[in-house]
């Protein structure tokens, strides 16, 4: 890998990591515009934020950890499918082009830290040909 790339998955990978906690964090703790940007605004039920929240921290962990590329593999495919909802959310009620920034940008960070990721920390399928078998 080279030290370019290991920089861009790093930066990445620590805003990508930060953003998602600090969602999580307010997201199980409910505060009160969360709740309403949530239940009024987006038409969900206020549970949902348990949910996304715990997977937020859960996700954190699996992409942070060493090793369980497999882990890793399912904690950025729930990531980028929360922030694709999350975008598609904003745009079904027509909320404003602001709202979109924060899980446009955790987006483009969940497919840049993904891209990026060393090969230890990637599924490798080994290929293996019959014909010299």
């Amino acid at each position: 890998m080279s030290k370019r790339n290991k920089i861009i998955y790093w930066i990445a990978t620590v805003w990508l990591a930060l953003g998602m906690t600090s969602t999580a964090i307010v997201q199980l703790l409910k505060t009160k515009e969360e709740v309403e940007k949530t239940s009024a605004g987006l038409g969900y039920p206020i549970y949902f934020l348990t949910i996304i929240g715990t997977w937020k921290i859960l996700g954190v962990i699996a992409v942070l950890i060493p090793k369980f590329p497999l882990l890793k593999e399912w904690a950025y495919a729930g990531f980028f499918f929360l922030m694709s909802g999350a975008i598609i959310s904003h745009l079904t009620v027509g909320n404003e082009a602001k709202e979109l920034f924060g899980p446009t940008l955790l987006l483009i960070l969940t497919i840049l830290s993904w891209y990026f990721r060393p090969v230890d920390r990637k599924i490798v399928l080994k290929i293996t040909n019959k014909q010299n078998a």
